[in-house]
C-alpha cells in the first residue's frame, strides 16, 4: 500500500511510475479485467462484469495516471521526457477505460 501512496503523491522517479505501474501494471490490470469482463459477459452476468470490467480497472489507471502526471512534474531530466509521459499515460488510460 506504501507504493500506491508514493504513486499517487507522484513521489516515485518519472521512469518507475511511467514504465512500471502505468505501462507494466495498465496492462496487467486491464488485460485481467478485460478477459474477466467477456468470461462474465458470455455467463450472462452483466452486472458483475461492469463492475470488474470497470469499476477494478478504472481507479487503477486514474491512479497510474495522477502518479505519472505528478512525478513529471517533479522531474528534473528534459522537460520533453515528462510532456511525452503524461501525454502517452493520460491517452492510454483513457483508451483502456473507455474501451
Amino acid at each position: 500500500m506504501n507504493a500506491l501512496r508514493r504513486l499517487w503523491r507522484g513521489d516515485l522517479p518519472l521512469p518507475q511510475a511511467f514504465w512500471n505501474w502505468a505501462v507494466a501494471g495498465g496492462i496487467v490490470v486491464n488485460l485481467l479485467t478485460s478477459i474477466s469482463f467477456l468470461v462474465l459477459i458470455m455467463h450472462d452476468l452483466i452486472v458483475a462484469a461492469l463492475v470488474v470490467g470497470y469499476a477494478l480497472s478504472v481507479p487503477y489507471n486514474i491512479v497510474a495516471t495522477v502518479g505519472v502526471w505528478r512525478s513529471a512534474g517533479r522531474y528534473e531530466g528534459e522537460r520533453r521526457w515528462a510532456d511525452l509521459a503524461r501525454i502517452v499515460t493520460v491517452g492510454g488510460m483513457l483508451l483502456l477505460s473507455v474501451t
